[in-house]
């Protein structure tokens, strides 16, 4: 059976820019493996405004050209996994990079229950890269650093993330509401399905240099800064709290020393000046995990991080925010009265710089720390609007 069947099993999605010389390839190769796996399958090809006769190329080979008007490699997908008729979708590029005629353990998974099933190229997953066709800095650097920021932000198994061949359930990745545009978009998949617990298989897979004579559309350091970048950015975890945390912590372990006297390593001695380097690292810290909560509460309002909005706020409120913020104020400028009344009972005169930053210095960290948890608090009530 093929692309005859009404209903099709499977569909191949292959997204397309100027694909003239490897798409009809890449077609019948999909086409014959449906055929000799006697499934009912259709090929899609998501056409992402090829002025190369591309299009006319899929309609003759048998293919189902849908037209992706938004520029970029997820807008294409997007487009052509919308408009795949298939319970199952097998997407892979069309540059004959990746062997369509092997689509047997996708097949095998997917029909086995795994929601998404991602091809591994390398020899360590049981892959294969054929000479030339992967990039030195691809193949050594670039994937293994992204594979390896994946598993750390998002605990996910994945050993490939950037490989463009995979299959998943249709209705499972509808779920996942993908919205990113560019490259990107094969990260936000797997970031996704690993937050929202989907079940995932990996396969072995061969990559061979690709059919094409002319220039790929990859830009190794702007779609491989891209792809980081969007790991970064649904994991404030890593971005923004672990950094704060530990600013802030090293801040209040100063403040805890120092406060008592001088603090002494060996012969090196540290006093008010380092106070005033803890009391920066205290705010600057507090203010960069403001940052990753606002992060993640704006990521999940806006659907890249499939948490309820409401398991935030049940935990963030503001006038939880306000409370907090007023004491710490309130703090801050008791101290500071303290420090006038121990100034006027040394008649307003010359006070030693130890012992008169000792309480300025907190008193102002303590200010400073109440009027950002006072404004952070109104800012992520007005994150939390549309999610409310």
């Amino acid at each position: 059976m093929s692309e005859s069947a009404t209903t099709p099993e499977f569909s191949a999605v292959m997204p397309c820019l100027d694909e003239a010389e490897t798409l009809a390839t890449c077609i019948r190769k999909a086409r014959s493996a449906f055929e000799r796996l006697g499934l009912a399958g259709e090929v899609v090809v998501a056409d992402n405004g090829s002025t190369d006769g591309s299009q006319a190329i899929a309609r003759e080979c048998g293919a189902r050209v849908v037209d992706a008007k938004e520029r970029g490699y997820g807008s294409a997908l997007m487009s052509g996994i919308a408009a795949a008729k298939g319970r199952f979708i097998i997407m892979a590029d069309s540059d004959d990079s990746y062997d369509w005629s092997d689509l047997d353990r996708f097949v095998d998974a997917l029909r086995g229950g795994a929601q998404l099933v991602m091809g591994c190229r390398f020899p360590r997953g049981g892959g294969t890269i054929e000479p030339g066709a992967m990039p030195f800095l691809h193949r050594y650097l670039g994937t293994p650093l992204l594979s390896g920021a994946a598993r750390l932000f998002f605990k996910s198994d994945i050993r490939d993330v950037n490989c463009g061949m995979r299959g998943f359930a249709k209705e499972a990745i509808e779920k996942l509401e993908l919205r990113a545009t560019g490259m990107e978009f094969a990260s936000e998949m797997i970031v996704k399905a690993s937050l929202a617990g989907l079940r995932m298989e990996q396969v072995p897979i061969a990559l061979h240099p690709d059919g094409r004579t002319r220039a790929p559309h990859l830009r190794s350091f702007r779609d491989g800064w891209r792809h980081l970048r969007f790991l970064l950015m649904l994991s404030p975890t890593w971005l923004f709290l672990v950094p704060g945390g530990v600013l802030f912590a090293l801040g209040l372990s100063g403040f805890a020393l120092i406060l008592q006297g001088t603090f002494w390593v060996g012969s090196v001695g540290f006093d008010v000046n380092t106070l005033l380097v803890c009391a920066a690292l205290v705010i600057a810290g507090f203010q960069i995990i403001s940052f990753g909560v606002s992060a993640r509460v704006f990521a999940v309002t806006e659907g890249f991080y499939p948490v309820p909005i409401s398991r935030w706020f049940d935990h963030i409120k503001l006038e939880t925010g306000l409370i907090l913020g007023g004491v710490l104020t309130a703090a801050g400028l008791g101290t500071l009265i303290a420090g006038l009344m121990y100034w006027s009972r040394h008649d307003f005169g010359a006070l030693s710089a130890a012992t008169s930053l000792r309480i300025t210095i907190p008193a102002i960290t303590l200010i400073a720390l109440g009027i950002q948890v006072i404004f952070a608090s109104f800012f992520l009530s007005i994150l939390g609007l549309k999610g409310k």
